[in-house]
């Protein structure tokens, strides 16, 4: 009886792929939408300053929400989670810092670059070469990012360089949280990652930034922090350490793959900006190599990780 009861919650603790992947989508649009409030922010506070208090303050609110989870706390999630929020740190540095340099809009597309790593960081694990279309799309969206980010004389926008750093870490956590959420506790890796970014933020900006002062918290602040903080960190992660779960690295990469667009969409809707057309035939490349690359690698791949995360997870998630 036991048994048959175990397999009806296993059953039951299920969510349709269709659900994840719709959730996973909303989170790309609201991540495309930090972009503008986040560069707007940090004309007024320095970077790792906004960081720190971004990253605290949504540690504290999953933390507060976290009741009796604690106790489920281990020192492999401990460690699991430091590796996934040193991935986090160096991507949202390098983003933010980058922002001050360039456009809301150049960010998000160079950003989604992330994506198209995700199968190359799994040939270095795993040695397995990718396919020829992989290849094909990743050649695509570094031909379409130099469109977008060289300049007449060939030389590139230091903010755009950094925001490319961004997006080898952010690759490289989406590829590692498809290695080790469906090990632990989606709400414990979320919080301790998190609080592991604002650690590290709080870090460099005692070293780096000047000394907070109040007239810093502006109005722009304030918007950029209720934006980020909770909805665009603490419920975001937490949803992709749940619902990742029952979609693969793959998919997931390929939703994400929304998130530049999102944020042209918000850049010219809130900021004004636009795009040269060699910018908007660039961006499309980078667009188009991202879709390339990632369905071409999921085939039968894809199959072998749904069924190794949902044999893993079944009844884990709470």
């Amino acid at each position: 009886m036991e048994r048959i009861t175990s397999m009806q919650q296993q059953r039951t603790s299920r969510v349709s792929p269709l659900t994840a992947d719709l959730i996973l989508l909303s989170v790309a649009a609201v991540w495309g939408g930090t972009f503008v409030a986040v560069k707007e922010a940090i004309a007024f506070m320095p970077p790792y300053t906004f960081l720190a208090i971004r990253f605290f303050i949504a540690g504290l609110f999953l933390a507060a929400i976290a009741g009796r989870r604690w106790q489920r706390l281990t020192g492999a999630a401990v460690r699991h989670s430091f590796m996934l929020g040193a991935c986090l740190f160096g991507g949202y540095a390098l983003q933010t810092i980058g922002l001050q340099y360039t456009t809301s809009s150049h960010a998000g597309f160079i950003t989604g670059m992330s994506v198209v790593l995700v199968p190359l960081v799994g040939w270095l694990v795993h040695k397995q070469a990718p396919r020829s279309g992989v290849l094909a799309g990743v050649a695509m969206a570094v031909t379409g990012l130099g469109l977008l980010t060289l300049t007449d004389d060939l030389t590139v926008n230091p903010g755009d360089l950094l925001v490319l750093g961004c997006a080898f870490c952010f690759g490289l956590h989406i590829f590692l949280v498809g290695q080790v959420t469906h090990r632990h506790d989606p709400m414990l890796l979320s919080i301790m990652q998190i609080i592991a970014v604002g650690i590290a933020c709080t870090a460099f900006s005692c070293f780096f930034d000047p000394p907070l002062a109040y007239d810093q918290f502006r109005s722009e602040v304030w918007t950029a922090l209720a934006l980020t903080a909770i909805p665009a960190t603490s419920l975001a992660f937490l949803a992709q350490m749940y619902f990742q779960k029952f979609t693969t690295a793959t998919r997931t990469a390929l939703i994400f793959a929304t998130e530049p667009v999102f944020a042209l969409l918000f850049g010219i809707a809130l900021a004004g900006e636009t795009l040269t057309l060699r910018g908007a035939f660039g961006g499309i490349l980078v667009m188009a190599g991202i879709v390339v690359a990632e369905m071409v690698g999921a085939g039968e791949s894809e199959e072998v990780e749904q069924d190794a995360a949902c044999d893993g997870v079944d009844g884990r998630a709470a």
